[in-house]
C-alpha cells in the first residue's frame, strides 16, 4: 500500500502541512518496500487548480491513502472520488511519523 503525506519536509520527523493542493511537498511511503520518497507539488503556487494538479499527481503515483490536515477542496474531491483513494484528515499539527501512527490506530477522520 502507498500512503501520501502532505508535509513541509522530506523525512518522518517533518511537520505535516495541513494543506492538500498547496502543500509544500508530499512524501510517499510504500509499505511493501518500506521506502519513503518525495513527490513534487509543482502546482502549489498556481493561482487556480493547485488541488486538481495534486489530485492528478496522486492518481499518477497510484496512491492508496492520503493523509493530510484540512482535507482536499471540492474540485479535487470530485477527481479523487472516482478512484479507490482514501483520504484522511486531522493530521495538520503532527509530524509525519505521528500522522502515520494515528492513521494506523484509526484516529484520523476519513474525508473520502
Amino acid at each position: 500500500m502507498k500512503l501520501l503525506f502532505t508535509t513541509q519536509g522530506e523525512n518522518w520527523a517533518s511537520p505535516m502541512d495541513p494543506r492538500f493542493g498547496r502543500t509544500q511537498m508530499a512524501l510517499v511511503y510504500d509499505e511493501t518496500t518500506n521506502q519513503l520518497k518525495v513527490l513534487s507539488n509543482s502546482g502549489k503556487d498556481d493561482a487556480q487548480g493547485a488541488g486538481l494538479k495534486m489530485a492528478a499527481n496522486v492518481l499518477k503515483a497510484n496512491i492508496d491513502v492520503i493523509i493530510t490536515g484540512n482535507g482536499a477542496g471540492e474540485k479535487a474531491i470530485k477527481v479523487l472520488e472516482n478512484s479507490s483513494v482514501k483520504l484522511f484528515v486531522g493530521a495538520g499539527e503532527m509530524c509525519v511519523q505521528e500522522a502515520y501512527e494515528a492513521y494506523k490506530k484509526g484516529a484520523l477522520a476519513q474525508q473520502l
